[in-house]
């Protein structure tokens, strides 16, 4: 323990230490520059439902207009390729928890993110099976969110209550199927939703499936608005 404390002014020292860019290795920059982020992650105009990129002055997709989802708003900071898939993967798969900064301050500039983040009650990270987590060691989604609005962000409100098959690969109806009923709002809390603004944060959007089973979890607990912030958005089917 006192040798944590003794190392803390170190470790801080060479959280502030300028690096190299991941992307396009220049020096001395941040963990992702700002070049790159204007560069990769310009700000795309996207549909209000499920934030796939549209049409500037087009507010909602054909899809989202024929079955609304159960999210008021979807917002995105940047379509899911290169390089972000890398940096991603590094930060879910690896183990590499310090990504959670550079890639919640990419969030945070995105359009509109910043104002939902103002306005809403609570942040809720989209939870992780027990069994998934155990392996992964954090819920990335947790460490986007606390980074985002560490005051209002909260954890333990929206639940994983079952590992669901992979979804890679199947149809949006199927995606659907396997998700009903693997959410949960904790029951002794369920009534500090009512009426509440919130904001469902996850790190990527392929689907849909899982933020719109959380999010309907969420409206059926009594939420008044709910809008959906995800780092990346993949690419609509070809």
């Amino acid at each position: 323990m006192h040798n944590r404390r003794a190392l803390r002014p170190f470790t801080s020292l060479l959280a502030r230490l300028p690096s190299q860019c991941e992307v396009c290795r220049a020096w001395p920059a941040q963990r992702v520059c700002d070049a790159c982020v204007a560069r990769f992650a310009p700000p795309t105009a996207r549909c209000g439902g499920c934030a796939l990129p549209m049409p500037k002055g087009v507010a909602r997709c054909g899809e989202c207009i024929k079955h609304p989802p159960p999210l008021d708003a979807c917002l995105a900071a940047c379509t899911y390729a290169w390089p972000w898939p890398d940096c991603i993967a590094q930060f879910k798969f690896r183990g590499e928890a310090g990504w959670a900064g550079p890639l919640a301050t990419l969030l945070r500039s995105a359009p509109w993110v910043e104002p939902a983040l103002e306005q809403c009650d609570l942040v809720l990270p989209m939870p992780l099976a027990p069994g998934r987590l155990g392996e992964r060691g954090f819920n990335q989604a947790h460490e986007l969110a606390r980074r985002l609005a560490p005051t209002k962000t909260d954890a333990t409100l929206l639940l994983r209550t079952r590992d669901t098959p992979a979804q890679s690969g199947l149809p949006r109806a199927d995606r659907l199927r396997n998700l009903r009923g693997a959410f949960a709002v904790e029951p002794l809390r369920a009534d500090g939703l009512q009426g509440r603004r919130v904001v469902l944060v996850d790190d990527v959007m392929t689907s849909g499936a899982s933020l719109f089973a959380a999010a309907a979890t969420v409206r059926l607990a009594g939420a008044a608005h709910i809008t959906g912030v995800v780092l990346a958005r993949t690419d609509p089917p070809r």
